[in-house]
């Protein structure tokens, strides 16, 4: 019988269909190397005989997304505990080791190996049902908005082939009267045809606001243009698809906001993240998935420093002072942060002084969005680790 070793550690090549665990003891020798199948049972059987080699594993993993979900739940219940091991790491530690071969069977050992040299890669936590949930929605709400963007271009696009001047009228994105108009109208003889009074009377009896408006800027248009083009009659279906597939869509992203809204609401720090200047609902939402436990950062500048807002130097020899912009950081926390301080700046208050007073430095707008960004970090970490809400004026202080 193998003689148990007292530490031991496995790196897991994550897939989609199947996974590839490596283990290697205080020594680097490879004692189990297998390709473990997607699905409980052959995960199950896997831990079990991994767990009998030593009396304590250490496990990491280099994607913590969707493949590894099931993976990671399971650790989870059995008591492990996982590392994350990111990709830019295994791909410069894999040129440490002889050969060029790539292959899921080294991309584990390697990983193992890191795990072993390194004990400073963040752990992995099994988010709550609350934070999955908003995971999942965040996420799905991205995908929607992608899809919006994509068949709004393509609506530009197919419109100025046929009608340019109608495409130049409106904005599309921010005006929905302008869509409402294409299921119905989408030739410049269509609208002559209809008239303003008649047309306005149509787009007011769908709830169209400045139908009056929207009318006239649609006939001004079809009256510059008197040109049928080739292939107008399959151009104006397109069109009229284009635009209730972009109606549909911003109704489905209605219903996954107010979804939003209701689950990140019933967190127990909600009122005091969306308390804070441009946190809304949306932005909360996704700063609680990207950050993840708080616990997970020794203070405000560990916060900072995974949201890429801490400059890193690159200092050698005489040469000192170097900051550059990081490279490897959270970007989805880095966004939270960038987009709620240009929200923040638009009213009056503490955050757009902060702004002007950078600006009056020398700052540039980026910089000094930037700048107020750091700032709201510190302020964002003193309100969750006290626990109450944010004020424009700060609290008086109270005697030690």
């Amino acid at each position: 019988m193998t003689k148990q070793r007292a530490r031991i550690w496995v790196g897991i090549d994550v897939g989609k269909a199947h996974h590839w665990a490596a283990a290697v003891d205080e020594t680097g020798s490879t004692l189990w190397s297998k390709k473990i199948d997607n699905d409980e049972a052959a995960i199950l059987t896997a831990l079990g005989e991994i767990l009998d080699l030593a009396a304590e594993v250490g496990w990491a993993v280099d994607i913590t997304g969707t493949s590894s979900a099931l993976l990671l739940a399971l650790l989870a219940a059995h008591g492990q505990q996982a590392v994350y091991v990111p990709g830019r790491t295994v791909n410069r530690m894999s040129g440490a080791y002889r050969g060029e071969a790539k292959t899921d069977a080294r991309d584990a050992y390697v990983i193992a190996e890191a795990a072993r040299h390194r004990r400073d890669f963040a752990p992995i936590d099994v988010p709550a049902e609350l934070a999955a949930g908003l995971a999942l929605l965040t996420s799905h709400r991205s995908d929607l908005m992608a899809d919006r963007v994509r068949m709004l271009n393509r609506l530009k696009d197919v419109l100025t082939g046929m009608f340019p001047a109608l495409e130049r009228a409106f904005d599309y994105s921010a005006h929905k009267g302008a869509v409402v108009l294409l299921t119905g109208y989408q030739t410049p003889a269509a609208i002559r045809r209809r008239g303003r009074a008649r047309l306005t009377a149509w787009l007011a009896n769908r709830n169209v606001r400045g139908a009056d408006a929207v009318a006239a800027a649609a006939l001004e248009a079809a009256q510059a243009q008197q040109t049928a083009l080739p292939n107008e009659t399959v151009a104006a279906q397109i069109i009229a698809d284009l635009a209730a597939q972009i109606l549909a869509m911003e109704d489905r992203l209605k219903c996954i906001d107010q979804q939003i809204r209701e689950t990140f609401r019933s967190h127990p720090q909600a009122d005091i993240i969306e308390s804070l200047p441009g946190m809304g609902p949306i932005l909360g939402a996704e700063f609680i998935v990207a950050a993840g436990a708080m616990s997970a950062y020794a203070d405000a500048g560990h916060l900072a420093s995974a949201a890429g807002l801490v400059p890193v130097p690159r200092d050698s020899g005489r040469r000192t002072g170097n900051l550059h912009r990081p490279k490897r950081y959270n970007r989805r926390l880095r966004r939270v942060f960038y987009l709620s301080a240009q929200v923040s700046i638009m009213r009056e208050g503490p955050n757009r002084d902060f702004y002007l007073k950078k600006r009056s430095e020398g700052l540039k707008h980026v910089q000094a969005v930037i700048a107020v960004a750091r700032r709201r970090i510190d302020v964002l970490w003193a309100l969750l680790r006290d626990n109450r809400l944010f004020t424009p004026t700060p609290p008086a202080p109270q005697a030690a």
